[in-house]
């Protein structure tokens, strides 16, 4: 009998991950045999590590904090949206024995924004807190909706600049510290920075949020994250946790793997999404 394929998902930390948890309910509902495990490494032994598990048989990895560039570097061939955002969540090993890096994110947050949570986008004010991996993935397919201005806010004000300089063809997106923001409030507030996993939040002024404004945080955890709490207490008009994104974005990976698109439905009701 045929061992199952080798996946997980490698990120540090990655103790935290519910990526296992939804994998197995795909693997289950499509009948695929699979085995998906936590891998944490460390920044300096990403690529050795990550070489190591497709030699030894893995068949695909999905990429999380703080990882995502570095995947970008080590993948031998990247899908379109995967180069123009100059970072990777996906990493497939190819018949050819070549790694192929896809970039799953944006899809998962659109899709969940609109489909799950009901926004529209086109015409919105949209502000993305982070100028990292998690940030390069979703602005193609979020400036695609057609937003009025599209702002990206880093503690750095040189990277949030330099990374919107890279998709300005594509619409009305700018750059600037999180000092520079201004006091107008937006229609949607993103948290992209990993500000969560230490029980911090952006240090961003409150104006940005007004009682129309819809936030979310990419990161995800069963209670509030420290974001969800923060802009509640500015007068948001709902905050949202990332656990839709993070399905979304898996089915996509999982699809791209294995050729059988999941449900999302039961997976988000099993986690209590639904």
């Amino acid at each position: 009998m045929k061992a199952p394929d080798q996946y997980g998902v490698v990120g540090h930390p990655i103790n935290h991950s519910w990526s296992p948890f939804i994998h197995g309910l795909f693997a289950k509902q499509t009948e695929q045999s699979l085995v998906y495990r936590l891998y944490d490494i460390p920044p300096e032994d990403f690529r050795a590590q990550v070489l190591e598990f497709f030699a030894r048989g893995g068949r695909g990895l999905n990429v999380t904090v703080p990882h995502k560039e570095a995947a970008a570097e080590l993948a031998n061939e990247l899908t379109s949206r995967a180069d123009r955002a100059g970072a990777v969540n996906t990493l497939m090993l190819n018949d050819h024995s070549s790694l192929l890096g896809d970039n799953t994110d944006g899809h998962g947050l659109v899709t969940d924004l609109r489909k799950n949570l009901g926004l529209t986008i086109t015409n919105d004010r949209l502000l993305i807190l982070g100028a990292g991996g998690a940030t390069r993935g979703v602005i193609e397919p979020l400036l695609e909706l057609g937003p009025t201005e599209l702002v990206i806010a880093n503690r750095t004000t040189d990277r949030a600049v330099n990374l919107a300089s890279l998709f300005s063809d594509l619409g009305p997106v700018r750059g600037c510290g999180f000092e520079d923001v201004g006091a107008e409030s937006f229609d949607i507030v993103i948290n992209a920075t990993a500000a969560g996993l230490t029980g911090s939040v952006p240090n961003i002024d409150g104006d940005v949020i007004g009682s129309h404004t819809v936030c979310y945080d990419m990161s995800y955890s069963k209670s509030a994250t420290p974001f969800v709490t923060w802009a509640i207490e500015q007068g948001c008009a709902r905050a949202h946790k990332g656990w839709g994104m993070l399905v979304e974005q898996a089915a996509e990976a999982f699809t791209l793997w294995r050729g059988v698109r999941p449900n999302t439905e039961p997976v988000l009701t099993a986690l209590g999404m639904k």
